[in-house]
């Protein structure tokens, strides 16, 4: 398909904070995590935009099985194995308490290509997305295969083409564990093996990022699984509820529970890579568990993740971390790039808000959204800028649901002057070039309904002209 070259168009300047505010915060002691609030917004500019069909299925390899011919026949909540195709609607409760219809249904014939977690920028035009892990959990997502696709963007069509889908296998018995298909011999990975959430491509390997240990991936270009490795620092295990040394329950309620740190689906969901790709970068999306406060780690009623170091080659963590403050409880960290070797871009979003308009008023109804999508955000952050409690600094942000559009090109969705990303994940994004970024979301599908009420979400590729964020200080 012919590409298309997009024109970097003018941003806002990014606005500062004045001298006397910033020695008035310094000499009242303000913490970091404090001062980052002041982060300005700078804008961003639609630069291109397409979509996935929210519905794409992609046919399971011949040798899988008849088991994976099918997806989603667990996705009741494994109440009881539903093989009726478009039996089982979707329902969400994003943005409200009250379950909304999203119009999608499951079963489905073939694999569900689902959302995007993760992204790599091959070039402007082509880029290696990864599925999310199925449909939500170990127990709904046995017949969800795990992918990583070859897309190809025609920007001026709005349309994506997979033109490749690879599948995690692991002929070698890499995984310490057992997995769906063990039993088999090309041990492909499925959705209650590992949930997968972020990737980067180094050389001829792709290293991925779980959430069910938190455990890092290493595989080949072809899927084929490496290495599996435990999140160790400082000599301590970090698990999660679902790492398969705690899958035991105790024989009585009474009984001592099995210990963690990562909350369910807490794990990998950022991973940046160092500019040379010799150093990772994994993130905890939301912040540790405090066994002895019983809450969640914060400074200074600050809620804070972990940003950790790991050198590829010795394939070990360093030690090193850095603390990232979320500006509102309840946001989670959903992707982290470097954009060089100190500063890089963290997408920080809330975890309850979907959609836009039209939204209720009042009364919380089904034809109307009742939490609106409220806090969908790209920092940019600071690496080697840290006080001394190892708070990251937050430089400047661009607003995902406040995109100027000059030129209109919105595929989906109101095209008007201001653009917006609606839905309830935004979940990855990737450096495309000096001042261009593209964020994808994960769809849940079919249970996210963010951008069309009663319509499951696409999956969207949006392409950001950044240059006001690059150039903030």
């Amino acid at each position: 398909m012919p590409s298309r070259r997009v024109r970097p168009h003018s941003l806002l300047t990014p606005l500062s904070l004045s001298p006397l505010l910033l020695a008035l915060a310094l000499l009242s002691g303000t913490s970091a995590a404090q001062a980052q609030q002041a982060a300005p917004a700078v804008t961003a500019t639609l630069a291109g935009h397409a979509a996935l069909p929210a519905d794409t299925t992609t046919p399971a390899p011949r040798d899988a099985g008849a088991f994976f011919a099918t997806s989603g026949k667990f996705a009741n909540g494994a109440r009881v194995r539903n093989e009726k195709l478009g039996s089982e609607p979707s329902y969400t409760t994003a943005g409200g308490s009250k379950p909304r219809a999203t119009g999608g249904a499951l079963p489905v014939k073939g694999q569900a290509v689902q959302g995007f977690s993760g992204i790599v920028a091959l070039d402007r035009d082509h880029y290696l997305v990864l599925t999310d892990n199925g449909f939500g959990s170990k127990i709904n997502s046995q017949d969800a295969l795990l992918m990583v696709h070859t897309a190809q963007v025609d920007w001026k069509s709005g349309k994506v083409t997979l033109r490749k889908t690879t599948f995690l296998h692991d002929p070698d018995r890499k995984v310490p564990f057992a997995i769906q298909n063990e039993a088999t011999e090309k041990r492909y990975l499925t959705g209650a093996d590992f949930d997968v959430e972020s990737i980067q491509k180094i050389g001829n390997t792709l290293w991925i990022g779980d959430e069910f240990g938190p455990y890092l991936l290493q595989t080949d270009l072809n899927g084929k699984v490496l290495g599996v490795t435990e999140t160790v620092v400082d000599g301590k295990n970090f698990r999660s509820p679902d790492h398969y040394l705690n899958s035991r329950l105790p024989n009585l309620p009474a009984d001592a529970m099995p210990q963690w740190e990562v909350r369910r689906s807490g794990g990998f969901e950022p991973m940046a890579q160092s500019p040379d790709g010799k150093t990772l970068y994994p993130a905890f999306e939301w912040p540790l568990y405090d066994a002895q406060t019983k809450t969640f780690e914060k400074s200074n009623d600050r809620i804070y993740t972990h940003i950790l170091e790991f050198d590829v080659a010795a394939r070990r963590y360093t030690g090193k971390q850095w603390k990232y403050a979320f500006e509102e409880s309840g946001n989670v960290m959903a992707d982290f790039q470097l954009l060089n070797a100190t500063t890089g871009l963290v997408i920080e979003r809330d975890d309850a808000s979907e959609g836009m308009a039209p939204a209720c008023a009042g009364e919380e109804r089904p034809d109307c959204f009742a939490r609106p999508a409220k806090f969908k955000r790209v920092y940019k952050i600071d690496l080697s800028s840290t006080d001394a409690n190892g708070f990251v600094r937050k430089v400047a942000y661009i607003d995902l649901l406040k995109i100027a559009n000059p030129q209109r090109l919105a595929k989906r969705g109101p095209n008007e002057e201001v653009f917006s990303l609606p839905h309830l994940g935004p979940e990855g994004l990737a450096i495309v070039d000096a001042h261009h970024i593209i964020v994808v979301n994960d769809n849940n599908y079919p249970g996210s309904s963010g951008r069309q009420l009663g319509k499951p979400d696409d999956d969207e590729l949006t392409l950001l002209d950044i240059q006001a964020l690059v150039d903030a200080k």
